[in-house]
């Protein structure tokens, strides 16, 4: 499909708002899960680490699946994935309120709407990136912002719910507000090329000419009707005609002629088509070897290897906080009187204000953004082991706030990520680090309320927490010193599909 210049304005300043009201409405309940957690916690009686489970799918579900919501997108488009996902997230909430069991909600919150905020996702970002070239970062960085104000607003919004309405209440009316992601999608309008030929055409002009057969059987069926409609009239006149022997046996050796030549001509079309499908199938097979190989490559790099592994840890460690710390809170035995916000109103205000200044700074020359994602790291390491010390509200605000700011860093891993591999690699090695991003997003808080269920204090889950964290950053600092890059230039010389921070940051 053939796309006209991205206009950089115009209609793609609508398309900037929906996609943030499309994130603000679709990430604002699963962000804000901490304030549901408490709930489903009295209501259902389970293990936090059992009960945190619906949270962790409802945000991970969505990275470990953005495989097929990428092809979603390119098959459909965004505004059909968009009108479809927005049914899924209200009808998933809706569904929630009916739940009779932990169980049903790890299908309904953590899967339907955890796939909804996915393809959401992927779609507001994809057409984001149609209708905007030079003022890309700028786009992108308003539409990330949404899921941020999100969190913020829908703290505050689900805790008075719970208080009017009850949990069901709640659910029922945050899933009533989802449709309207609804008109959100419907606003997206594609950026088609009206000149471009259809899909179909251009597709079929691409099939080499040898293979070019199913327009040949259709007509190849119409002779075969012809011809079925000649030999039974001709063997009625000779039914017909019993003395006329020399006739019928004319007749007959004509069928039986034109029948062998029908028999090597579906023969031959037959044998064409098995080989075009064979080499569609080798085309394909040698594309899977090469996107192993690729990846291969990619891990051949030092940098990656540690990345990979620090957005792992990271995950699993740094993300239970937001939809933790209201249990914090409740088990510091700290009254509901003290509280003047939300501490995840808190994080997610924070980490809005996170993402700006990150991605500010990334922007500077003199700024190394690696060193600068690590630094992230390491400091949220250090905020996670502080967590247990903390037995007011105030400190735990104040600890909420840094954690929120540190979260933000996720504006400046796509910048990390091109850094280390290039851009020619960016698509590939964003994917695979998302896939792992989203498996810590998943295992994090049932860790982490796993230790809780085996301790009865959040303690040592904390301190594992801060430990992930900051093993993580230690790796990806040392994987990323100069001397690397020195004993690098020493030994010999790299193959040439081997890529090396020094060489991609210099790019």
């Amino acid at each position: 499909m053939a796309f006209r210049k991205p206009p950089d304005g115009g209609w793609g300043w609508v398309i900037v708002v929906v996609s943030f009201f499309t994130q603000f409405l679709c990430y604002g309940s699963p962000l804000a899960v901490g304030v549901l957690y408490l709930e489903w916690l009295d209501a259902f009686g389970e293990g936090k680490g059992k009960t945190a489970w619906v949270g962790s799918l409802a945000n991970g579900i969505g990275l470990l699946a953005s495989p097929v919501c990428s092809i979603c997108v390119s098959s459909f488009g965004a505004r059909p994935v968009a009108i479809f996902s927005g049914f899924m997230v209200a009808g998933g909430l809706m569904m929630s309120s009916f739940a009779p069991n932990i169980y049903f909600l790890y299908v309904s919150y953590g899967i339907v709407v955890g796939l909804g905020c996915g393809l959401l996702y992927t779609a507001t970002v994809t057409i984001t990136c149609q209708y905007f070239d030079k003022r890309r970062g700028l786009a992108l960085g308003l539409i990330s912002t949404g899921s941020s104000v999100g969190l913020f607003i829908y703290a505050a919004l689900q805790r008075e719910l719970i208080e009017l309405y009850g949990l069901d209440g709640c659910l029922l009316i945050v899933g009533a507000l989802s449709l309207n992601i609804l008109a959100c999608g419907s606003l997206m309008r594609p950026l088609e090329s009206s000149s471009s030929p259809p899909p179909e055409k251009m597709f079929v002009d691409k099939v080499p000419d040898q293979y070019f057969v199913y327009r040949e059987k259709e007509k190849t069926v119409e002779e075969n009707i012809s011809i079925l409609e000649k030999g039974y009239i001709d063997e009625k006149s000779v039914n017909n005609v019993p003395d006329c022997k020399q006739d019928s046996t004319l007749n007959k050796n004509a069928l039986s002629s034109i029948n062998v030549n029908e028999k090597d001509t579906y023969k031959k079309k037959v044998v064409e088509q098995t080989n075009f499908c064979k080499q569609l199938a080798k085309r394909k097979w040698q594309l899977y070897l090469t996107y192993w190989k690729e990846t291969m490559v990619l891990f051949k790099n030092k940098v990656f290897s540690a990345l990979f592994v620090a957005i792992l840890l990271f995950d699993i460690g740094g993300f239970p906080p937001s939809l933790l710390m209201e249990d914090v809170a409740r088990s510091a035995n700290i009254s509901e009187d003290d509280y003047y916000m939300p501490l995840i109103s808190i994080i997610g205000i924070m980490t809005t204000v996170g993402k700006l200044i990150l991605g500010i700074l990334a922007d500077f020359k003199w700024v190394n953004t690696l060193y600068l994602y690590v630094t992230t790291l390491l400091m949220t390491g250090v905020a996670l082991f502080a967590i247990p010390f903390a037995k007011s509200y105030l400190t735990l605000a104040m600890l909420s706030g840094i954690l929120g700011f540190l979260t933000g860093n996720w504006s400046i891993f796509p910048y990390v990520t091109t850094k280390t591999v290039g851009i020619e690699k960016l698509t590939h090695a964003y994917g695979i680090l998302m896939f792992f991003a989203g498996l810590g997003n998943s295992l994090g808080p049932p860790i982490v309320g796993w230790f809780y269920d085996w301790t009865q204090e959040y303690n040592t889950a904390f301190y594992f927490s801060g430990f992930c964290v900051l093993l993580g950053g230690f790796l990806l600092l040392l994987a990323a010193l100069p001397c690397w890059n020195a004993c690098t230039n020493q030994s010999s010389k790299l193959p040439p599909n081997t890529y090396s921070y020094k060489v991609a940051s210099n790019a």
